[in-house]
């Protein structure tokens, strides 16, 4: 054991820049792992808690206030009810934010959908004015108990006596209205009511939602909502991130194993005559094995424990989401599982990887045996004879000749070489889609920055010229949006009247064209998956009790409301409802024009009449992944500088034996030492372009993949441009050349007694 473990002290002594390296990586690979686990539970378990605390209902349904609700009671899988409850459509304000709410009249706090209060306390007959707002909208509106409420246009006041949690669809400006609860005598004009169901069986949420809908007829039924949309909703943006972070650190991970394999490969290949003393003195295989195992494992252990220890000390210090996610992590029941099996997994699997390469250095036979004879890079081709006959410079021809000429090895060493720059091709494609959402909104489905609502106060023409006359204002599409329900009444989806026919608004088409005529429409993705349709089909909806008929001639890129969308112009929604009237407008702003600014005019001309918002960019949600995109980059770096510092040792070993045969055909150290750094680029730059070629095309597969699943669809997917690729693949060059250039030019300059040594 002690030879062991001097042998192992003074290979580390050796190649200390290496061990470093390894350390190095597999922290940052495990750090990775265990940022994309916190964030998978942080997607999850903050919603279920709050579902399961409130005892939450699967299915809301609103409905007209004439609706026979209590029918649903008695439905089959259907557990209990909550409600129903008075509602009305308000907008309140506070701080000089304005927000649309839903006000639910609530005469005591529910068994179902329990809200958990956070802050303050629940209603109080004694404060008839007191609400208790959901602890979202309370963000959006900077409110806290004690703060009043104004309804604009009235001189109504609301208290705020607390703040709770809910496990319904969350606040979302301009989309969705945020949620208030309030005593019954503060709904004074309810325009509908809402009522809960709690199921039995939670997997028969479209069945019950059918059945409540064949009840209560579809004419009653406004809006449902259920527990799956809630989820998907509140777990969003957290989810992607982890899904990033959790394929680039499995990357990473295949990466490192492959490196330290064709790390150990290399070194086996370079030390057989070591290896073989050690044989001749006593050293039995396994005990050769067990020293390039253990050795590797104790770096792979070492950068694991010091992932898993800062992971756990200061992952909760992280700024933004991924500081929340860790603390959240850290909390749930179980963090120290993972905390333990993803270190252990990851140092596993290293030792798997590791342990093939060490199983060879086990098969050296004590007596080495006799080298071949001819050149370890093989005969000159007939192509690489007449290159040098043309005068082409000696060190590029005998630098491809010893690049590729060994093509099972040289596959190899480019194949994992190829890894960790594909991953680093595809990191940059999600990084610059991000830019995408950010520098050109227009071409992923958000071709306008403002999103206004008004009340009934002014008119239409009214409301346009004013909109218009806004210097910062390009143009303003009235339109209207409105819940139907689909084909098979078990879902809501959402339906929208934009521009008109003589100006129509500008979707953002992934396939098909534009809405032009009568009846025709363009829907996102996730509206084509719920109702299982595709472009060119019609579609049958109900909005309210009338029918709606639409064919949908284009796919459109749908950011919000999951893709869910279905969009028509306002003209064709007033063929059915001639007195239809827009409620909102979205405005497309000049370019450079600040939509803060614009909102901040657009409030203070429209008098209390108008209600702006910014409209949400998805990837502002998004903001730390590029954080973790540069993190990952530096770490796929890493393994790429690991492998090709393998590469490279392997190339100066191989190309000993031929220092000979190059000195007596007169080259000088300068040509010897170019042959070598001629193989390192060019094997390099045999890596960038399959990096390259493969890269590209897998990121916009694996971007557009999520982009379907998350029903924004395809065509969100954007490549790096030939700016930041050029330079990428010509410092993964230079790079090579100049780290091959120091140890080949010391080969170069070896001793005439040393070359013999090394070719005996």
């Amino acid at each position: 054991m002690r030879a062991t473990l001097r042998w192992a002290h003074s290979d580390l002594r050796t190649h200390r820049g290496e061990a470093l390296f390894l350390v190095l990586a597999t922290a940052g690979i495990v750090a990775s792992l265990l940022l994309a686990t916190a964030l998978f539970g942080y997607a999850t378990n903050p919603w279920q808690r709050v579902f399961t605390q409130s005892h939450g209902a699967h299915v809301w349904l609103h409905t007209d206030k004439a609706a026979d609700t209590g029918k649903l009671a008695g439905l089959d899988g259907v557990d209990t009810v909550a409600g129903p409850y008075p509602t009305a459509a308000v907008t309140v304000s506070s701080r000089g934010s304005r927000a649309s709410v839903e006000l639910r009249g609530t005469p005591e706090r529910p068994s179902v959908g329990r809200p958990p209060i956070v802050s303050g306390h629940w209603l109080d007959p004694s404060a008839p004015n007191g609400v208790v707002l959901e602890s979202r909208l309370a963000r959006a509106l900077l409110a806290e108990p004690g703060d009043t409420l104004t309804v604009p246009g009235t001189a109504r006041e609301l208290t705020v006596v607390g703040l709770a949690d809910s496990a319904e669809p969350r606040y979302r400006p301009g989309e969705q209205p945020g949620l208030v609860w309030a005593l019954p005598s503060a709904v004074p004009d309810p325009g509908g009511q809402v009522i809960g169901l709690r199921l039995t069986d939670p997997g028969d949420t479209s069945y019950i939602v059918q059945r409540a809908v064949t009840v209560l007829g579809s004419g009653a039924i406004g809006e449902v909502s259920t527990w799956q949309q809630a989820r998907a909703e509140a777990q969003g943006d957290n989810r992607l991130l982890g899904q990033v972070l959790g394929l680039f650190g499995l990357g990473a991970l295949v990466a490192a194993g492959l490196a330290v394999h064709g790390a150990i490969g290399t070194r086996i290949r370079g030390h057989l005559r070591d290896l073989s003393v050690l044989k001749a003195i006593g050293f039995t295989p396994g005990q050769v094995v067990r020293i390039f195992l253990l050795q590797h494992l104790a770096y792979a252990l070492l950068g694991a424990l010091a992932a898993a220890g800062l992971a756990e000390a200061l992952g909760s210090r992280i700024p933004g989401r991924l500081g929340d996610a860790v603390g959240v992590w850290q909390g749930l029941p179980g963090h120290t599982v993972a905390l333990i099996v993803v270190p252990v997994g990851a140092v596993l699997f290293i030792g798997a990887t590791t342990g093939l390469a060490a199983w060879r250095a086990g098969r050296v036979p004590p007596v080495p045996l006799p080298r071949p004879a001819a050149t370890s890079g093989g005969r000159l081709s007939g192509v690489a004879r007449r290159a040098l006959g043309m005068r082409i410079p000696p060190a590029l021809v005998l630098g491809w000749h010893t690049a590729f000429t060994r093509r099972p090895r040289s596959l190899a060493t480019v194949a994992r070489l190829t890894l960790p720059l594909l991953l680093i091709v595809v990191a940059m494609s999600a990084w610059t889609t991000i830019d995408r959402f950010h520098g050109e909104p227009e071409r992923v489905g958000l071709p306008t920055a403002l999103s206004v609502r008004a009340d009934a106060g002014r008119s239409e023409q009214q409301i346009r010229t004013l909109l218009e006359r806004d210097p910062g204002v390009a143009a303003a599409y009235p339109g209207v949006e409105t819940a139907a329900l689909g084909p098979s009444q078990t879902a809501t989806i959402a339906l929208r009247g934009l521009g008109t026919h003589r100006d129509p608004y500008p979707h953002t088409l992934a396939e098909g064209r534009p809405a032009r005529g009568s009846d025709e429409a363009v829907a996102g993705q996730g509206l084509l998956d719920l109702l299982d349709a595709r472009v060119g089909d019609w579609v049958r909806m109900t909005v309210g009790d009338q029918p709606l008929i639409l064919h949908i001639v284009g796919r459109s890129i749908e950011p919000e409301n999951a893709g869910r969308v279905i969009s028509t112009s306002l003209d064709t929604l007033r063929e059915n409802n001639p007195g239809l009237r827009p409620t909102l407008y979205e405005l497309r702003l000049d370019p450079g024009a600040d939509p803060r600014d614009v909102a901040a005019r657009l409030t203070a001309a429209g008098d209390g009449h108008l209600d702006v918002h910014t409209v949400a960019n998805p990837a502002d949600g998004l903001s730390p992944l590029r954080a973790v995109v540069a993190g990952l980059i530096a770490v796929l770096a890493l393994i790429g500088l690991i492998e090709l510092l393998t590469a490279i040792g392997g190339t100066v070993r191989e190309s000993e034996r031929d220092l000979l045969a190059l000195k007596a055909i007169g080259l000088s150290p300068r040509q010897i030492t170019a042959i070598t750094v001629t193989a390192t680029g060019l094997t390099a730059l045999a890596a960038v372009l399959a990096a390259t070629a493969l890269g590209l095309p897998l990121a916009h597969w694996l971007i557009d993949a999520q982009g379907r699943s998350s029903g924004i669809g395809a065509g969100i997917a954007q490549g790096p441009s030939a700016v930041l690729v050029v330079p990428l693949g010509a410092a993964a060059v230079l790079c090579a050349a100049a780290l091959a250039s120091v140890p080949a030019a010391r080969a170069a300059r070896r001793r005439l007694a040393d070359t013999l040594s090394a070719v005996a």
